[in-house]
């Protein structure tokens, strides 16, 4: 299979050896957070450092603070473009963040504050997504802003089963405006799933879980990311 064919797959990863089998698995890229009980939030500095140094695949550091997909207030904000500075100098060069207003659209003045913080580098919009009072209008306002070069969704809420045909359907929009960014699928994925997706053009897969046989109390293991980098090179 060429590279140019080759699909992406991004692993989440809380620590080295996460990250450390998760490469050696065969992943391309990692997503960097803390605390899964909170669906993920940023690492400590410190862990982002470690990692970095541990292996030599890409990886995006989540911007997130607390359950949810609200940015919070001014103060809030502050914190995450902060954040964002410490991990820049740290040398992060990728990011994962999204966030909705309180009637379900993006909050576009904390997203251009934290991507300003960012200096161009590029960043997933997460599955706040999935929650959007309307997918298409958050594609379209997000369209312009510098680095956004993916969306990690599963075109639901409810997860992959629920949002295949939300997912087939922006695949076939992707020449259109605000449908550039990949799409990367993410959340309640399963392995069934994979061929289908990618006869359907998309080329980015996101795992977290399903890396981890002893689930999240347990580490990635080598053999669930190598089954994975089989099934998308198939």
């Amino acid at each position: 299979m060429s590279e140019r064919k080759r699909a992406v797959l991004e692993v989440i990863a809380l620590g080295v050896e996460d990250a450390v089998a998760a490469q050696a698995g065969g992943a391309d890229r990692l997503e960097l957070v803390t605390d899964m009980a909170a669906d993920g939030l940023t690492p400590a500095l410190e862990t982002f450092v470690g990692i970095r140094a541990a292996v030599d695949i890409s990886l995006r550091v989540m911007l997130r603070r607390a359950d949810g997909f609200a940015a919070g207030g001014a103060k809030d904000v502050d914190a995450l473009v902060r954040l964002a500075g410490e991990m820049r100098a740290a040398g992060a060069d990728e990011f994962v963040l999204g966030f909705l207003d309180e009637h379900g659209g993006p909050d576009l003045s904390a997203v251009e504050r934290i991507v300003a913080e960012l200096d161009g580098c590029p960043w997933t919009f997460h599955r706040a997504i999935d929650r959007a009072a309307d997918r298409d209008s958050l594609r379209k306002q997000l369209a312009d802003l510098p680095g956004l070069d993916a969306y990690l969704t599963a075109g639901s809420p409810d997860g992959v089963d629920d949002g295949f045909p939300t997912l087939l359907a922006e695949a076939a929009r992707r020449t259109e405006p605000g449908y550039e960014p990949r799409i990367m699928v993410g959340g309640g994925l399963r392995l069934d799933h994979v061929p289908p997706l990618r006869a359907a053009g998309i080329d980015a897969f996101h795992i977290g879980g399903a890396a981890r046989p002893g689930g999240w109390d347990g580490p990635v293991t080598v053999a669930a990311v190598r089954e994975w980098r089989q099934a998308l090179d198939a």
